[in-house]
């Protein structure tokens, strides 16, 4: 085989989207993954992809609004390069209205999305038995819909990404293997937690996560958002609920009564599911740098490497335009990269 152009060294959702993007440029790539494809965040259950709100516009919104928009295009060329399923579809999210005050913010940020959204997504208040038997009541009779939201099953998507990735001629290895090329690092919460012992301070951690998959066909509807659990239809009838949020924890890979009380406030919630049987729990770690955003461009240890990792809770729904990106900077020398998902914003 060719010597590869590129090495990317992690074989999670950032790391797979940057190779995939790479490979479709031409570029002969090699993916390395020390552990399983997927491993950590990028092989969860959940796969919520939700926009920010669309008020108070600045680049980090509308980078996620080109990448949600993105979306679509992006796994279907996966899931035709792959000949698999990464269960990604553009189904909208529903969320109650509180009370007045919640509903006057609602009506203005509909507003907002009419220009925001640049009139390829609604942001819409509907009375709240649009959904009936889906969504519970709401308290002020009305719902927040809007047509931006998606969603994918991780796992499969990672599955996906790297059986396109095969099939298009880049090497995905696992284990310990050389490097070859440009080195672009997406190596998670190791990664980050190098850096922080490395430069003597916190730059990013592991912020642990808990959620389920519930027996339960909504592959029809949009999402849940509810008292901040996400559920999550999913195109093989099951409905994932999520996630726990983290700070302290002994071992990132195990579920315990975090997990149970997440189940019980997602069946109060949404009576729909009070009965619908949990056939999965999971959890992990998810890799979350100091700024909260993306941390994207030139490793800050390696001047001659790039680094794509934080993608703490948005990672799914940032890939495409960050793999986006991260090629034009590694392939091009163009740098489009948002000041506040540069490494230095998290220095």
């Amino acid at each position: 085989m060719a010597i590869a152009d590129f090495t990317v060294l992690g074989g999670g959702i950032f790391g797979l989207s940057i190779a995939w993007t790479l490979t479709q440029r031409g570029a002969q790539v090699r993916l390395i993954e020390a552990n399983q494809i997927g491993a950590g965040s990028s092989g969860g259950i959940v796969g919520a992809l939700a926009p920010h709100t669309p008020e108070n516009w600045n680049s980090k919104k509308a980078f996620q609004l080109d990448s949600l928009l993105m979306a679509a295009g992006f796994w279907e060329q996966v899931a035709e390069a792959s000949g698999r399923n990464p269960g990604y579809k553009r189904c909208g999210r529903i969320q109650t209205v509180q009370n007045e005050r919640g509903l006057d913010l609602a009506r203005a940020r509909a507003v907002g999305a009419q220009d925001l959204w640049q009139g390829k997504a609604d942001w819409q208040i509907v009375r709240d038995d649009s959904f009936a038997g889906w969504a519970p009541r709401s308290p002020t009779g009305w719902l927040i819909h809007d047509t931006l939201s998606g969603r994918l099953h991780p796992k499969q998507a990672c599955t996906a990404l790297a059986q396109a990735l095969q099939n298009k001629g880049a090497e995905v290895l696992l284990g310990d293997h050389s490097v070859q090329g440009t080195v672009i690092e997406a190596t998670g919460v190791a990664g980050l937690v190098e850096l922080s012992d490395t430069l003597g301070k916190s730059v990013g951690n592991g912020v642990k996560g808990q959620g389920a998959l519930l027996e339960y066909d909504t592959r029809h509807l949009p999402q849940l958002f509810l008292d901040s659990v996400h559920f999550v239809p999913h195109g093989d009838g099951t409905t994932a609920i999520g996630s726990t949020s983290e700070r302290e924890f002994t071992d990132p890979t195990t579920t315990d009564h975090q997990l149970d009380e997440l189940i019980t406030k997602a069946r109060t919630l949404c009576p729909a599911m009070e009965n619908a049987p949990v056939i999965q729990r999971w959890a992990s770690a998810r890799p979350r740098a100091k700024s909260r955003a993306p941390m994207i461009g030139v490793h800050p240890l390696r001047p001659d490497r790039f680094i794509a990792n934080g993608g703490f809770k948005i990672g799914f729904g940032m890939a495409p335009k960050v793999a986006q990106v991260m090629a034009d900077l590694a392939m091009d020398g163009t740098d489009a990269i948002p000041d506040a998902f540069r490494p230095e914003a998290s220095l």
